[in-house]
Formats: C-alpha cells, sequence, structure tokens
C-alpha cells in the first residue's frame, strides 16, 4: 500500500502552479468518477511552502472526497495528498483513512497507518474499535480494549463500550459480554443511557432476559430505545405476555410506539397467536399513524396470514399506497402457506404488469406456492423465467422448492435427476424433500439415499433418523427401524412431543396426545368419541400408517385416536360459535388419520376449520381441503381412499368427499 501511496504522490504532486481552491470545491458535487477525482485531487496539489494557508480548505476538500469515495484507489490517492501535505490529526482526517480502509476490508493497511500516527487520542482508537465492530472481529477489538485500559492509561469512554459491547451481542461471546458489563459498573457508565440500552440488547440476544429486565429496571429515566430493546428481548426469547405487559407500561409512561415498537410486538404475537389481540395492535397502528408505514404493514400482513386470516392480509395490503417488493413477497408467501397457487401466481402476473421487479425471495415464495398446490408445469416454468428472464440465479431455497414440487408429484426420478445435476451442493432443506416424498411413495432405496446425505450433513437432527425409520416400518422393515431409533438413543437425540393449539376466551389452550389435563377433558373426550362415532357411521376407515409400531390394528386405532389435533378439535367444536372458522395450530406435520378426520367432520358438522401445522395451512370445508391435489393430499399425502367408501346416502347433501382442484 505505501508503494501505492509513494507512486500516486509522485503522479498527483508534481509542479503545479497554484491554483483557486474554492472554485475547485464548487465542483466537487459534480464529480462522480474515480477519474474525474483523481484529476481533481491532483489539479488542487499545492506547493508545501504555501500550503499554511490553504489548509483549512483542503482539509474540508479531502474529508468530503473521503466520504464519498467508494473505491481502494481512490482512497490510497486522497491518502496520498495526505502525506504529502498535511498531518494525520488535521481535521481527524488520519482517523477518517482508517475507517475508510476498514470499510473496504483492508485491515492491514488500516492498522499499518493506525500504528504510524502520532499523539493517538481516543477518536483514533475509537475509529479502529468501530471498525473491527462492523467487521465482527471481536478479537481484535477485545485487544484493543485491554491496550486502551492498561498499556496507554486512557480513560475510557461509552463509545468504546458501545462497540465492543455490539460485537460481543452478534458473535454471541456471553463471557466478554459480562465482563464488559463488569467494566461499565466499575467505572459508573451504566447511569449512561446508551450504555445500558446497549446491554439490554446484548442480553436479550444471549437470551438471558432476566439480566435485560434487572438493567431495565434499575434506569432512572429509560428513553424510547430502552423501552424497544426489552420489548425487544422479550420476542427474541419467545416471551410475547412479557412483550405486551412491558409495552403497556410504555404507554402508561408517556411513550407512544413507534416502528421497532410495533414490529417487535407484531412478531411476539407469532409465539401468542390470540386474534383480539392482533385486532387491537392493528387499531393502535392506525390510532398512532403507523398504518402509512410500510414496515409496521407488512408485519401485520405476513403475521395475518400465519394465523390463517388470509382475507385479512388482503385488505392489508390492498391499503398499502406504496407497496415495495418486501410487503409484494409477502403477500405471496401468504398465498402459498395457504396453499393458495393459482392465487399467488395471478397476483405476480398482476404485480409485475405494474412494475415491480422480482427477486430471489419473490421467486422461493412462488415456487413454494406451486410446490403447494401441486402445480408442476407452472414451477417448471417460473423455474426456467427467473434467470431466463429476471436475470434471478437460483439458489439452493430455489432448488428445495422445485425438488419439492416434483416428489410431491411422486416425480421422485425427475427430483433426483435435479439434485445431481444442480451447479450447487445440496443442503439438508433439498434432501429433506426427497425424503419426505420418499416415504409417501415407499421409495426406500432412494430415501435411504437422501437420509444417509441428511444424516452426513446434519448428524444431531433426529427429524432425519425418524423420518428413515417410518420408511422401514411402513415397508415391515422392523429390524431395520429398531437399529435406527437405538441409534437415536445412544445419541441421545429425542423428537419434540406433538403439540395443538387453539383460542378461546382470551387465552391459548394447548393439548397433548392423550391429555386429560383441562378441566374440561371428560366432555371433550366425549365429544371427541361421539365424533369418531358419527363419522364412521358416513364411512370413515381409520388409517393408521402413520403408527410405526409393530402392535396390533385395534392398539393403532386407539393411539390415532388420541392425538392432539382431534382433542382440539373437539374442545373448539364445543366451545366455538358455528359461524365462525375454527383454527388450530400444532407443532408437527398433521398425520394422514387426523387429516381425513377432519375433512368428515367439517362436513357433518358444517364448520370451517383450519389447520396450521408445520409445513402449510389446511382449509377444511364441506368435506373438502385446500390443499387435495387429484386425489393426493399435497402436503399430508392422504391418498382418497376413503371416497370410494362413504355411503353418500347417509350425509345430508349426498355430496361425495372428494378432491376440489384438478390439474394436468
Amino acid at each position: 500500500m505505501w508503494f501505492h501511496a509513494k507512486i500516486v504522490a509522485r503522479m498527483f504532486l508534481s509542479a503545479h502552479q497554484p491554483k483557486p481552491l474554492l472554485f475547485k470545491l464548487a465542483l466537487l458535487p459534480h464529480l462522480h468518477s474515480f477519474t474525474s477525482r483523481c484529476y481533481f485531487l491532483s489539479q488542487a496539489s499545492l506547493p508545501c511552502r504555501s500550503i499554511s494557508s490553504y489548509r483549512d480548505p483542503l482539509v474540508t476538500f479531502l474529508l468530503d472526497a473521503l466520504k464519498c469515495s467508494s473505491s481502494v484507489s481512490c482512497c490510497r490517492v486522497i491518502h496520498a495528498r495526505v502525506i504529502k501535505s498535511l498531518n494525520f490529526r488535521d481535521g481527524f482526517i488520519g482517523d477518517q483513512l482508517v475507517s475508510s480502509y476498514l470499510n473496504m476490508g483492508l485491515i492491514h493497511d488500516a492498522e499499518k497507518l493506525f500504528d504510524e500516527m502520532a499523539n493517538k487520542d481516543f477518536v483514533s482508537w475509537n475509529s479502529l474499535v468501530s471498525g473491527f465492530s462492523k467487521m465482527g472481529h471481536l478479537g481484535r477489538c477485545i485487544s484493543l480494549f485491554s491496550m486502551i485500559k492498561s498499556e496507554y492509561g486512557l480513560e475510557l469512554n461509552e463509545l468504546t463500550l458501545l462497540s465492543i459491547i455490539s460485537v460481543c451481542a452478534s458473535a454471541q461471546a456471553r463471557d466478554e459480554g459480562q465482563y464488559l458489563h463488569c467494566c461499565a459498573l466499575k467505572l459508573g457508565m451504566l447511569a449512561e443511557v446508551k450504555v445500558a440500552n446497549s446491554l439490554i440488547n446484548m442480553y436479550g440476544k444471549f437470551g438471558c432476559v432476566d439480566c435485560a429486565f434487572r438493567l431495565f429496571q434499575a434506569m432512572s429515566e429509560p428513553n424510547m430505545i430502552s423501552w424497544n430493546s426489552v420489548v425487544a428481548s422479550c420476542t427474541q426469547n419467545g416471551i410475547p405476555i412479557e412483550a405486551i405487559n412491558y409495552f403497556n407500561m410504555m404507554r402508561m409512561n408517556g411513550f407512544f410506539p413507534d416502528e421497532a415498537t410495533m414490529v417487535s410486538l407484531l412478531q411476539a404475537c407469532e409465539f401468542l397467536p390470540l386474534g383480539m389481540l392482533i385486532e387491537a395492535l392493528h387499531s393502535v397502528i392506525f390510532t398512532c399513524g403507523l398504518d402509512s408505514n410500510v414496515t409496521i404493514v407488512t408485519t401485520l400482513l405476513n403475521l395475518y396470514s400465519k394465523l390463517g386470516r388470509l382475507d385479512a392480509s388482503r385488505k392489508v395490503y390492498a391499503e398499502i399506497s406504496k407497496p415495495d417488493k418486501v410487503a409484494w413477497s409477502a403477500m405471496i408467501a401468504g398465498y402459498a402457506i395457504h396453499g393458495c397457487g393459482k392465487e399467488a401466481i395471478e397476483f405476480f402476473e398482476r404485480t409485475v404488469m405494474a412494475g415491480m421487479k422480482p427477486d430471489h425471495v419473490t421467486f422461493t415464495h412462488l415456487l413454494s406456492a406451486c410446490s403447494h398446490s401441486g402445480l408442476v408445469k407452472e414451477g417448471k416454468y417460473y423455474f426456467r423465467i427467473m434467470s431466463d428472464v429476471y436475470g434471478v440465479q437460483p439458489r439452493l431455497d430455489h432448488y428445495s422448492c422445485m425438488v419439492d414440487l416434483l416428489g410431491r408429484c411422486g416425480l421422485l426420478s425427475d427430483a433426483r435427476n435435479l439434485i445431481m445435476h444442480m451447479p450447487l451442493q445440496p443442503n439438508s432443506a433439498v434432501w429433506g424433500a426427497l425424503l419426505s416424498a420418499c416415504r409417501v411413495y415407499g421409495n426406500i432405496d432412494l430415501g435411504k439415499e437422501a437420509a444417509e446425505n441428511l444424516i452426513a450433513l446434519d448428524p444431531y437432527d433426529p427429524r432425519n433418523y425418524i423420518m428413515l425409520s417410518n420408511i422401514y416400518s411402513a415397508s415391515g422393515l422392523w429390524s431395520e427401524a429398531s437399529k435406527l431409533r437405538t441409534l437415536m438413543k445412544r445419541n441421545v437425540l429425542t423428537k419434540n412431543p406433538g403439540c395443538s393449539f387453539i383460542e378461546h376466551g382470551n387465552k391459548i389452550h394447548r393439548f397433548m396426545v392423550d391429555d386429560y389435563s383441562h378441566p374440561d377433558s371428560d366432555k371433550i373426550h366425549k365429544k371427541l368419541e361421539e365424533l369418531i362415532r358419527k363419522i364412521q357411521e358416513v364411512g370413515f376407515v381409520s388409517e393408521t400408517e402413520s403408527i410405526l409400531h409393530d402392535v396390533d390394528e385395534e392398539v393403532k386405532i386407539n393411539m390415532v385416536n388420541k392425538h392432539s389435533e382431534k382433542i382440539a378439535l373437539a374442545y373448539g367444536l364445543l366451545v366455538t360459535n358455528a359461524d365462525k372458522p375454527l383454527v388450530i395450530i400444532k407443532n408437527l406435520r398433521i398425520c394422514r388419520d387426523c387429516h381425513t378426520t377432519v375433512k368428515f367432520v367439517s362436513q357433518i358438522e358444517k364448520r370451517v376449520i383450519i389447520i396450521r401445522d408445520s409445513k402449510r395451512f389446511h382449509h377444511f370445508s364441506d368435506g373438502l381441503c385446500s390443499c387435495v391435489v387429484s386425489g393426493i393430499c399435497c402436503d399430508c399425502h392422504t391418498t382418497e381412499k376413503f371416497v370410494s367408501q362413504v355411503d353418500n346416502s347417509k350425509l345430508n347433501e349426498g355430496r361425495p368427499l372428494s378432491c376440489s382442484v384438478s390439474w394436468n
């Protein structure tokens, strides 16, 4: 770098006659190219003997040039001009050069310049620390912190702490973060609001919400950032009730929510899916005049979609005066998780015609929508034109969606060929999509290949072992399945227990498998037995393929009848009004038997039932599910064998329980 600096200095600091500098400065906004800037710098050079009279405007000019420089070469030209005519302390230009080199990733140049600077002060040290903090170099930041504290005997200030606390939070460096907390306490800096806010944010990211709460409660005068930090900490750690409580306290203390507050609260509501709460926050957004904020409204739109209220999402999007690409992609994502593939395509085409340009996120959601709706032809089309027409190169997410789409529709060979010929190394999402399809269609050999690749990528994910074990069990290979489950126990890998949630009375009610903990459990199980009896009378037959244990059929039927979503369904029918959709949230994939059960129940009870599992939403109405395409459920992969089993004469409308969508 120093060789380049000397060469540039000789090039641009040759014998030029003194020229008026103010005229040159007036031209600065019009000089955009590197060539123009370099030429201007060379023309502005002055003999060293006369520089003192021009020093202030020259420093101003060089600082302005440094701010708008975006290339290493231009930065070095400015550096060369400083070496020739100025002192690094003039206008703190040396510190600015250090920051510029770090912003460009030139760590060696920045450190060498810093070492050669004389009379370094706190601005100099903070420039270096801040630059390393932005780059995420925790080790260098801690080393500099120690040097400032011990070797140079400088008195620490809050800017130094803020930069290092920030990088500790990003790097999840708990020990270093606690050490900085101790330093702040010892130096009496906890009274500084910015330092306390930074520590609250740090502990929130560490998951130490109790520490964040104590810091906040010790503040004499918390500001808006303080309130937002503690609300965000609650959201990040999945305690939405505390987030709501702090929000209420914030309003009682005279603070009005801003963008950061509302985004955190709306994200918290994903853990607390209370419809009335979401509507109340929607009202707060409107009352506080935040309904024109696209970021907030997009988060609200996304939340309504995740709560099963797609119509509300549509209304929110329609009210955005100038929707951006993020809002557009969020709306397509909403269509995707609700299985509305055709609506997603129509919405995409309509918005593209209006001038919106899609990016890689948009195409991920669009391909996902095609996958959830079984639109193979359309999926292949958009996968092709995303690069040919829109210049968006396929990423792993796009390949994962395509493998999922092909696999769901039974095109396993095509899915494997796509994986073998993709230019990227397939990740767990790609192999997982193929493994899921292999289980549905009973392809043991291909499923074993996919599972082996998955386990090699992530040997500690129990889902990979469970999926392969299920394939073996479904094929009657009990010994192979037993070996896998033994391996899981040896590696201490456990599966998350299935549970279902339903909202009633401003509360979230949770049900586990064979759950009798609810106060109304007797009524709930009596209602469930009644439902099963009714649907059996019209032809329902239990599907026990999901019970992959070598036990009698009667035991299997008893096991599937106690699944958590069935218990939640019975409770919902007892307590909710018939004119409103019944929404159930499940933490795992819905099984085949439960999927079929809910179809029959929606028919005999004349109810709209919405179930959100770990993959998507299932909308059940009149015996139909939104995910069923050509006799195959695209997500739980239920084959519609029960259609022929139904005695239509026993149904009120005599309507067969067949699929609602067909495609060629």
